[in-house]
C-alpha cells in the first residue's frame, strides 16, 4: 500500500511538474496546440516522426492568419514567428534581447564540444565571434581557394572514373557531394588530406555520418535535458564523436608543437588564438549601473579549440552538401535551367583557361542564382532558433515574453510562402536577378545563412565552396533523374538542426559531349 501511494505522489507530481506552463500562451492570447503532459506540442519530433523543421511548418500553415504562434518543447514555452518584421526585431533591431541561440537547456554545465560558435551564448559567444571573425576576409578566402579547386578536380575525376561503363547507373548526389565538402573541409579545417572522395569508408566521412545520424540514444538524451536540464546536467548529446575527435584535434596540435605550422588552416588560426592569450572584450551579459559593458575574458583551451574545429567540420560539410544536392536535384528535372547553367559555365571557363579560379567562380552569376532557389526551396537550416534574454514585449502585438523563451524561425516555411515569392514550388532561378529580387524587401523573409550579429560566420566560404562544385560537375556532366529517383524526395524526420533527405539523391551523371 505504501508503495503503491508512493507511485501515485510520484505520477500525480511528475504531472503537476510537467504542466506547470501550459497556461502561458493562453494567459497571452496567443494561439497554440493544446499541449500534452511531458512532451508539450513536441512528441512527434521526441518519437522521430516529424523533425523540428516539420513541425514548425505544421506551425506556420495551421495558423495562416496569425503573427506568432505558441509551442511547446516539453514544459517551455517558445514563440513560432511567422511577421518578418518581429522576426527583423529578433535577429537585429532587438539582438541585444534574443543574442543567445538557447541550444544549451543547462547554463553553466556545458559539454565540451557544444562550447562552439554556433551553440554557446553570451560572452564566450561574442569573444569567440569577435576574434575568429577575421579568418573568413576575403583575403583568407581568396588563399584557400586553391585547397577548394584542387577538391573541385578531384570531385571531376571521381564522377569520370565512376561514370566509365556503370551502364547510367544512378549515383547518390548527396553522398558525393558529402566527400567532397568532407575533403575540403579536411584540408582547410584539419590540414590533412581525408581522400573521402576515393575512399567512401574514410575515417571522416564516417565521423561526419556519426555527427548526424541522430539515434534513439541521443533522441534520449535531448529529451531528457529538455525535461530535468539540472538532473540531466551531465548527460553529453554527442558522446559517440566526443573522445574521438578530441583525440583527433589534440594529436594534430601535438604534431605542430602546439604552435601554428604556417598551414594557414583552421586549427593554425585556433593555435594563433591561444598563442595570443587571453581574449578580452566587452561583456555582452554583465552591465554595471551606469549601462556600460563590463569586462569580458577568455582563455582558448584545448577542449574549446577542439569544440571549434567541431562545429567548423559538422557545419562545413553538412550544410553545403545538403544545399548542393538538392540544386542537382532540382536540376535534373529542369533540364532547360541546367542548359542555362551549363552555358554560363563554358563561357566563363573559356575566358579563364578552363580553370576553376575564385575570379572565375565570382563571374557565375546564373549558377549563383540557381544555387540560392535551391536554398530557397529546401534550406539546409529549416529554421533559426533565439531565446529571449531578458523581458520583452514585442511591440507588434503587444505581447509580453519571459527570460528563456524560446524563439523558432520557421524558414521552410517563410521561404516557400507565395505571399513573399509567387508560384514558390516553380524552381525558377530567374526570381534572383537583382531587377527581380529586392533584397531589402525579401532580407528578413529570405535567411539560408540567417542575419544579424549571429549571421552564419563561414556564408561566403560555404557559398563559394558549393559554386565551385556545382561548376565542377556541370562542365563535364549533365544530371538527369534516375529510375529511383523521386521527384518530391521525402525529408528524413530524425534530422535536426541541418535538414536531410531519406534515402538519399539519386542520379545520372552522364558525361557532357564537348566540342
Amino acid at each position: 500500500m505504501i508503495a503503491f501511494t508512493l507511485v501515485v505522489i510520484v505520477l500525480v507530481a511528475l504531472y503537476y511538474y510537467s504542466t506547470r506552463t501550459f497556461k502561458y500562451w493562453q494567459e497571452r492570447g496567443i494561439k497554440h496546440d493544446k499541449p500534452i503532459p511531458m512532451f508539450g506540442n513536441n512528441l512527434k519530433n521526441y518519437l522521430m516522426q516529424r523533425s523540428m523543421t516539420q513541425i514548425a511548418v505544421d506551425m506556420y500553415w495551421k495558423y495562416p492568419n496569425e503573427k506568432v504562434v505558441g509551442f511547446f518543447r516539453t514544459t517551455r514555452p517558445e514563440l513560432v514567428i511567422r511577421d518578418p518584421e518581429i522576426v527583423k526585431r529578433i535577429l537585429t533591431n532587438d539582438f541585444a534581447y534574443f543574442y543567445p541561440r538557447g541550444l544549451n537547456p543547462h547554463k553553466t554545465v556545458i559539454e565540451p564540444l557544444m562550447r562552439n560558435l554556433f551553440f554557446a551564448d553570451g560572452d564566450l559567444w561574442k569573444l569567440l565571434r569577435q576574434r575568429m571573425t577575421p579568418a573568413f576576409s576575403t583575403g583568407k578566402l581568396k588563399a584557400m581557394f586553391p585547397l577548394i579547386s584542387d577538391r573541385a578536380e578531384r570531385l571531376r575525376a571521381t564522377l569520370t572514373a565512376a561514370a566509365e561503363g556503370n551502364d547510367n547507373r544512378a549515383l547518390d548526389a548527396r553522398d558525393i557531394m558529402a566527400r567532397y565538402t568532407t575533403d575540403f573541409i579536411g584540408s582547410v579545417g584539419f590540414g590533412l588530406d581525408s581522400d573521402s572522395l576515393s575512399m567512401e569508408n574514410s575515417a571522416f566521412r564516417k565521423l561526419g555520418y556519426d555527427i548526424f545520424n541522430i539515434t534513439f540514444p541521443e533522441f534520449l538524451v535531448a529529451i531528457l535535458k529538455d525535461l530535468f536540464p539540472e538532473a540531466a546536467k551531465h548527460l553529453h548529446y554527442m558522446f559517440k564523436t566526443e573522445k574521438e575527435l578530441m583525440n583527433l584535434v589534440d594529436e594534430i596540435q601535438k604534431q605542430r608543437n602546439y604552435e601554428p605550422s604556417g598551414r594557414n588552416d583552421f586549427i593554425d588560426l585556433l593555435l594563433e588564438l591561444k598563442k595570443k592569450g587571453t581574449i578580452v572584450g566587452e561583456s555582452i551579459e554583465k552591465i554595471k549601473p551606469d549601462g556600460t559593458s563590463e569586462e569580458a575574458l577568455l582563455d582558448m583551451d584545448a577542449e574549446l579549440i577542439a569544440a571549434q574545429v567541431f562545429v567548423f567540420f559538422a557545419a562545413g560539410f553538412e550544410t553545403s552538401s545538403s544545399a548542393t544536392s538538392f540544386t542537382l536535384h532540382q536540376l535534373a528535372f529542369h533540364p532547360e535551367v541546367q542548359k542555362k547553367v551549363q552555358n554560363e559555365i563554358d563561357k566563363v571557363l573559356a575566358q579563364h583557361n578552363n580553370e576553376l579560379s575564385y575570379d572565375a567562380i565570382k563571374e557565375m552569376k546564373y549558377l549563383e542564382w540557381t544555387f540560392k532557389e535551391g536554398m530557397r526551396m529546401f534550406p539546409s537550416l529549416g529554421f533559426l532558433i533565439r531565446e529571449c534574454a531578458k523581458k520583452y514585449t514585442i511591440p507588434e502585438i503587444n505581447v509580453t515574453i519571459d527570460e528563456r523563451t524560446g524563439i523558432i524561425i520557421p524558414l521552410q516555411a517563410l521561404h516557400n510562402d507565395p505571399q513573399y515569392f509567387e508560384k514558390p514550388e516553380e524552381f525558377r532561378p530567374e526570381r534572383f536577378h537583382p531587377d527581380e529580387f529586392d533584397s531589402k524587401d525579401k532580407k528578413f523573409v529570405y535567411l539560408p545563412f540567417g542575419e544579424g550579429p549571429r549571421a552564419c560566420i563561414g556564408a561566403r566560404l560555404g557559398l563559394m565552396q558549393s559554386i565551385a562544385g556545382l561548376a565542377a560537375i556541370l562542365s563535364r556532366f549533365t544530371v538527369e533523374p534516375g529510375p529511383t529517383t523521386l521527384r518530391h524526395p521525402m525529408i528524413e524526420p530524425k534530422s535536426s538542426i541541418v535538414q536531410s533527405i531519406r534515402g538519399g539523391l539519386p542520379l545520372i551523371f552522364r558525361k557532357r559531349q564537348l566540342t
